[in-house]
């Protein structure tokens, strides 16, 4: 019997960036470092030269004036050693300050800054005309050699990366990064709608009542890291002590970072897999943060990657993510009879509805009148992201005008029965 095949949306072509560990030698390694340095020092340079002219004459300086630059700095005695390593990555950084300065302009990112040797990340971009790739072998320009590639997934087949990005980590790690064309494997057929809460003492609360413990890695790593970063604090600056003492720290917040996202990966295709229909809250987690409190369990729970993942998996394997209202009284109202309670501080975990006496679990309620709300709006046809009905109704949106009805095919209880709907 033929297996059944599933064709949808994931059958589409995307994008995808493909992430390897290598390890190269030693003239390999002195390579890339002198070509990091170069890419940050080409960006600090036109930086210098757009906010200048800017500055002086309120004139914009574009990519091409900045290209032009790199080539007559190349001339110069002072930066001549920028011509002594490929050219794409130099050109790709301008292209990368050019896309920065336009998201500045159309008000999505703040104004660029300048990279430093100890906070930028170390990376370059080669496109195709600047890398050599055939039969699983890599090699860059101005390389003799192919990169020692762990390929621990296969690329798509019959596939060629249209972008390479090398990159080296805090702790010391290579990355290389393969940007490539593929056709996301489709997902079976799903019908379940599904709610989820975000918290800390749950990291995902589902509708259905399954609670999916918070991993804290950062909390189980502390101990470990507060003797690191504490032993960092009486090297010598300057000093191979110091160094290495760095990079033990990096090494530990490394694989915090990396246990993280493979369990933030594991549950975002667990429940985009079981699940058709996913609401989500639409959290402010950049405010949140400014909470001292609780910044560094935010920090550790990870929702803003939590969503990201959700988004892009669900857009890849044709399913539907719906974002509910922020302002949304997700918590305090009664799913059972729609009444709004008052005040729920966030000690309280349980509570009781004064008006049909059902007690709620924080948490589970939370995900249910999500559910049902994304569902409502989504009959009525009403957009589910933050948005404002009129100026004469400030703060309130359109969600917050549905009183969620209950779950179809779930029980709820009214007057003490339980009735399913």
């Amino acid at each position: 019997m033929t297996a059944p095949s599933f064709r949808g949306v994931g059958t589409s072509p995307v994008k995808r960036a493909f992430k390897y560990r290598f390890y190269p030698n030693d003239a390999q390694a002195a390579e890339l470092s002198r070509t990091f340095g170069c890419v940050r020092k080409v960006y600090n340079l036109a930086l210098a030269v757009r906010s200048r002219a800017w500055e002086t004459g309120r004139e914009r300086v574009g990519y091409q004036q900045t290209s032009a630059l790199l080539t007559a700095w190349k001339q110069t005695e002072d930066l001549a050693f920028l011509a002594e390593v490929s050219s794409v990555p130099l050109q790709q950084t301008l292209r990368h300050l050019q896309a920065a300065f336009v998201n500045f302009w159309q008000g999505r990112a703040k104004h660029p800054r300048f990279k430093t040797k100890r906070d930028s990340r170390a990376s370059a971009e080669y496109t195709r005309s600047a890398f050599r790739y055939a039969e699983g072998r890599l090699t860059l320009a101005k390389m003799a050699e192919p990169l020692d590639i762990v390929w621990s997934r296969p690329l798509p087949a019959g596939t060629t990366p249209s972008t390479v990005t090398v990159s080296r980590d805090p702790a010391g790690r290579w990355f290389v990064s393969l940007l490539c064309e593929d056709f996301p494997s489709a997902m079976p057929p799903a019908t379940k709608a599904i709610g989820l809460d975000v918290g800390l003492t749950a990291l995902v609360t589902l509708s259905t009542g399954e609670k999916i413990r918070n991993p804290r890695h950062e909390r189980r790593e502390r101990e470990r890291l507060t003797r690191a970063q504490r032993a960092l604090s009486r090297k010598e600056k300057g000093s191979k002590n110091r160094e290495k003492s760095r990079i033990r720290v990096a090494r530990i917040h490394a694989r915090i970072a990396d246990r993280r996202r493979d369990h933030l990966h594991k549950l975002t295709t667990r429940l985009v897999r079981e699940n058709q229909t996913l609401v989500i809250e639409d959290l402010a987690v950049r405010d949140m943060l400014g909470n001292r409190r609780l910044a560094r369990a935010l920090g550790d729970a990870g929702w803003r990657e939590f969503r990201r993942m959700l988004e892009y998996k669900a857009a890849w394997y044709g399913r539907r993510l719906i974002v509910v209202d922020r302002w949304f009284p997700s918590t305090r109202l009664c799913s059972a009879c729609g009444a709004l309670a008052g005040t729920v501080p966030l000690d309280i975990r349980t509570w009781t509805c004064v008006a049909c006496g059902t007690t709620h679990d924080r948490d589970e309620n939370a995900a249910i009148n999500l559910l049902a709300a994304g569902l409502a709006v989504t009959a009525c046809g009403a957009g589910v992201r933050p948005q404002r009905e009129s100026s004469s109704r400030p703060g309130r949106s359109v969600v917050k005008q549905e009183t969620p009805p209950v779950r179809v095919g779930t029980p709820s209880r009214q007057g003490g029965a339980e009735v399913t709907r």
